[in-house]
Order: C-alpha cells, then structure tokens, then sequence
C-alpha cells in the first residue's frame, strides 16, 4: 500500500512538473482560495443547519406548550363542572333516594337541580356530556344527564374509577358510545373522547353514585384532531397505557409502521428515567419528537416533526452556497488568468527565445521591457548566450587542437609497435643465446611499454597497477648492484578495485631514486612494501621504503611542493615552491588527479622519520571494476 501511495504520488509530482507556470499559478490561486472558501462554507452550512433544527424545535415546542395549557384548561374547566355536579345537595338527596319521587318533587328537581345541572354544561360548550349515575335501582334516570349504574358498571374504565375511592379518575376512550343504546343492531364508532370520573359517596365511604365529564378529543386536543393538512408535524395524546390519540387522516403513522411502537418506549423510558431522546429515522425520514408530561391526568402530549421539509430548505441552501462558491471560483480563475497572461507574457516571449535557440536558429538579442525578476532573468540569459558563444568558438579551437593531438597518438602507436616488434626480436636472439636473464628484463620491459602507451582509460584494477610496479622493480634491479625487494600485504579481495592508471608507479619510483640515494651510505636490504587496509567504504594504500627518510625541513619542502596550487606563470619544468623537482613533481601529478577524480577528500600524505624510513598514504574511494577497464 505505502509503495502503491508513493508510486500515485511521483505520478503526480511528474504530471506536475511538465505543467505550464501559468496553469500552476491559477491551480495555487484556486487552492488558496478554494480551501478558506470550503471551511467557511462547511462551518456556514452547519450553522445554518443548527439554526433550522433549532427554530423548528423551538416553534414545535412553542407551539406544544400553548396546546398544553389549553388542555390543561380544559382539564380544570371539567374537574370544577365535576366538582359541581357532585356537591350539588339537590343532586345528592336524588341519587340516595329509595323511595319513588312524588310528582312535586319530580317537578321541583327538573325546575332547580337539573335546570342547574343543564346551566353548567351550556356555560362549558366544549363538554359533551354531564352524566350522573346513580347506584340505587329505584332512582327515575332523566336522559340525558342521570342513569342507573348498571348501565356502566361492566366497562373497565368504571372499575377503576372506583378503586380511586372519590379522587379523580381520567379515561381516554376511542368511542363514544350510545347508552341509551338507541341504535343495537348499527355499529356507531363514535369520535374519541376523554373523561373525568368520580366517584360519589354519602357519607364518605358509603357508595351512592359517580359523575362523568365527557369532551371529545377533537376539543380537548384540538391541534391533535385538526383538519388542516399539516405534512410536516402531527399532534399526538398518549394516555398512562400509553395507547395514542390523533386524528387519522394525513397522519405520519400509516407510512412509518415502527414510529408508535417508538414513541411509546421512548414514553415508557421517559416515565422511568426522565430521560427523552428527540431524533428518530425511518424508512429514510428523519423526525423529531417533542413531548410535554400532562401530570395531572398521567398523559403526555407529543408532536412529531417530519424534517423532510426541513431538509429540502437545507438542501437549497446547502447548493446555493455551492453554487455560490463555484461561481466565485470560476470568477476568480477568469481574473487571474487575464492577470498571468499580462504578467507572463515577457516571461513567453523569453521561452520563445530559448526554444529557437533550443532549435539551433542563431540568436540575436531579446529585449524584455520592464524589470522584476523576468527582467532580471533575460539579461542572464543574454550574458549567458555571450559566454556560451565564446565558449563554443574556444571549444571549436580546441576540436582542432584535439584533431592534431590524435594524430600525434596515431603515430606514436605506430612507433610503438615498431619498439614492441624490435623488443621481441632481441628476445628471440637472447633466447637462441641462451640468455635467460636478458630475455627475462626484456619481456618485463615489453610489459611495462603496453601498460604505458595502452591508455584506454583512466581507471585500472589493482592488479595491473601491482603488476606494472613488479616489473618496473625487476628491470631496475638490473641497473642496480643492490637489488629492490618488493614486498605485498595485500589481500586478494582487493585486487579487483580501481585505481587511477600509473597512480602507484611514480610512488615506488619516487623511493627508487631517492630513498638510498647518498653517498658513503651502504643499505645491503632496499625494501619497499605496499599495504592496503580499509575503513568506512574508503580504502588506504600505504607504500614505505626503509630508506633514509627525510629531514623535517625537507618534508615540509616536500608538502608545499606536493599541495601547492597551480599559479599563473609557474616554470614549466616542474621546480616547486620547495626546490623540490623530480619527486615532488610526480607525487604532485599523482595528488592532483587523485583529487579531480575522486574529490578533494581524497589524495596523497607523506610522512618520514630521518634515517630510517619514509611513507606515502594514498586514500581513494572503494570501487570494484567489472569487465576490462571499465567502471
């Protein structure tokens, strides 16, 4: 994965790289704007949004309470219609009575209590029934306002009005049913309403009746039951058992099939911890639940919010922000485009230039007016086509120079073979004389004239460079009286490393000639020895000689001699600063090709201690070469 994002992205840093500076200043212009422009956007959005949530909240609730206080004035307006009914002294001698009511007490009753009793429903237009129900079997029931028990004495909401023992008792019910039951054989559903039931005893603890308070729902929860379509909230009435109240056309229910079961655990949890959660989705709507406890008849009322409109509003305004930003975008890309074309245009007739240059059409002179840095850029660039023009007249001076040089090359191969052919002829003739030790010398020296004038690089393995250096010892232990011993501490691993051609050579010819080199001084064992180690990927090739060593003054003339920098003038016969000449010299040529090629971290250190000994320590990079002289 993490080679795979790597690969995506010097894909990327490439398709980059070849874009025009113009097309990467306006992607800049569009990335600096454009990342303010998304967090400004992101943040208003979302500010945005909790502003709609929260005034949809806030007016649903608004708009939940207001229903709650009226329901609550309904609630007192039929408790005290209640309260009424059942201290009335009139309607309490009624309902005890065993005895059958004279007709003057009948007339009296209907001119004073019921008349009263009728006053208090049309003072409460909102009450759909006053009923009073009397436990004696002998009362006369006067429709519509009292009946006998046995008429509700088995429905479920009349037993646990009793089991209240006189306090109020709240029944929702989904019908209103007939009790004069006028209408047997028709199945009337009736409207839903509520009401309030309490039971009557005279003396206290001594049954005698109950009073019902009935009012529709569509009255007592008027915006749970209304007619006006509302898509986007619905009112709804849940009682203690949790069964709801609303009305059922354009309702919220029928489509999303788990939001009662929803609103009743969310109701049943509320009634145990206190705790309500508003958000609920389904189907792919959202809503918001808003409930109110109504604790004086254990009921809540609850609105659901649809925010489907909601999210429509939102979704409107999240693409006018988008559209807005996009707008603004392209507005800002179209200005600074014009912009670059008129600040860049000096800058293309410049690349213009380099192309036909590029093309090899011969160049004359640009100007660009103005100055910055596209100014500043042209005039290099002409100073630069002037240096480059001279250059290229020098190189060509040069070429020619080169020409002649290879030629000269030519002919010095030729004479080359020319000495090669006559060398092995001599071999021959000291061969047929039986001169071992001649046709020896001759074969060394053969080899030391290949290495020489065979130069077809700059870098050879070790090898040969050792190989060189024996047989250049063993041809001068011909010219000397004492012979030279050439000594190796060099593991074979390290035959196979490159070294600049006839880089050690001058080294052990520097000992050669100089290091015995005194008179009245006899040195029976010349030695010189070559050991290579190797430390951090670097590798040191020390070459010492016992010889006499040098002085500290003539070190030091030796150092200045081998370091010195090349100055305007310098003798051509290679005399150093130091007076030091032949040796000097090659070490120098050694030190300084060292350095051109391998860097100035890398050359040649002479120490040496008068008397006994002398050492050069070469330090050069470890390369292995494969193939034949090459790297």
């Amino acid at each position: 994965m993490r080679e795979r994002t790597g690969a995506l992205w010097n894909s990327f840093r490439y398709w980059w790289g070849r874009r025009s500076l113009q097309s990467r200043l306006i992607a800049a212009y569009i990335f600096i704007i454009l990342g303010p422009s998304l967090l400004v956007s992101f943040y208003s959005y979302k500010a945005i949004n909790n502003t709609y949530m929260r005034d949809s909240i806030e007016k649903n609730s608004y708009l939940l309470q207001m229903e709650k206080l009226y329901v609550l004035n309904q609630i007192e307006a039929m408790a005290r219609v209640a309260q009424m009914a059942s201290s009335d002294k009139g309607v309490e001698s009624y309902l005890v009575s065993e005895d059958d009511p004279t007709l003057g007490e009948l007339i009296d009753f209907n001119t004073t209590t019921y008349v009263s009793l009728s006053q208090m429903q049309f003072n409460n237009p909102n009450i759909e029934h006053l009923r009073l129900f009397s436990a004696s079997r002998n009362v006369h029931e006067l429709w519509p306002v009292i009946f006998r028990e046995d008429r509700v004495s088995m429905e479920p909401w009349f037993q646990k009005a009793l089991q209240r023992e006189g306090e109020h008792f709240w029944s929702f019910q989904k019908t209103d049913p007939d009790l004069m039951r006028r209408y047997s054989g028709e199945v009337e559903p009736g409207p839903a309403k509520v009401s309030l039931l309490k039971e009557i005893s005279i003396p206290k603890g001594h049954h005698v009746g109950m009073v019902q308070v009935d009012m529709l729902l569509s009255k007592f929860v008027p915006k749970a039951y209304t007619s006006v379509q509302d898509n986007e909230s619905q009112m709804m009435l849940a009682d203690a058992e949790l069964n709801l109240f609303t009305r059922t056309d354009h309702s919220v229910l029928p489509e999303n099939a788990g939001l009662a079961a929803a609103i009743k655990d969310r109701l049943a949890v509320f009634r145990k911890t206190g705790e309500w959660e508003m958000e609920y989705k389904e189907n792919g709507n959202s809503f918001m639940l808003i409930q109110a406890p109504l604790e004086q008849i254990d009921a809540s009322l609850v609105t659901v919010v649809s925010m489907k409109g909601l999210m429509m509003d939102i979704s409107r305004t999240r693409n006018l922000i988008i559209g807005v930003n996009i707008g603004f975008i392209f507005l800002v890309t179209a200005i600074a485009y014009v912009l670059n074309a008129f600040i860049l245009k000096n800058l293309r007739r410049l690349t213009e230039t380099m192309k036909k240059v590029r093309r090899g059409e011969p160049y004359g002179s640009i100007r660009v007016s103005g100055g910055g840095e596209v100014g500043e850029l042209a005039h290099h660039f002409s100073k630069l086509m002037n240096t480059i023009n001279t250059l290229v007249a020098q190189a060509v001076h040069k070429q020619a120079l080169s020409k002649e040089a290879e030629l000269r090359t030519l002919h010095n191969q030729i004479d080359a073979h020319f000495l090669y052919n006559t060398l092995e002829n001599i071999k021959m003739l000291a061969e047929i004389e039986n001169q071992r030790t001649i046709s020896d010398a001759l074969t060394r020296l053969g080899g030391m004239m290949r290495y020489n004038f065979k130069w077809t690089g700059e870098y050879v393995k070790l090898r040969d460079e050792i190989r060189h250096i024996q047989n250049y010892v063993e041809v001068m232990n011909i010219r000397f009286e004492h012979t030279i011993q050439l000594e190796l501490n060099i593991d074979s691993t390290y035959l196979e490393v490159e070294v600049l051609k006839m880089s050690l050579q001058p080294i052990v010819e520097n000992s050669v000639k100089h290091a015995w080199n005194a008179e009245g001084v006899e040195l029976t064992d010349r030695i010189v020895r070559i050991d290579l180690t190797e430390a951090e990927g670097d590798i040191f090739i020390v070459v010492r000689d016992n010889g006499l060593g040098l002085t500290p003054e003539r070190l030091t003339q030796l150092h200045e001699g081998i370091y010195a920098k090349e100055e305007p003038g310098a003798d051509p016969s290679g005399t150093s600063r130091g007076g030091y000449k032949a040796g000097g010299v090659g070490l120098r040529n050694v030190h300084q090709r060292l350095q051109l090629f391998y860097g100035e971290a890398y050359g040649l250190e002479v120490q040496s201690e008068a008397g006994k000994w002398t050492a050069v320590y070469m330090s050069l990079p470890k390369v292995l070469l494969t193939g034949d002289n090459q790297r």
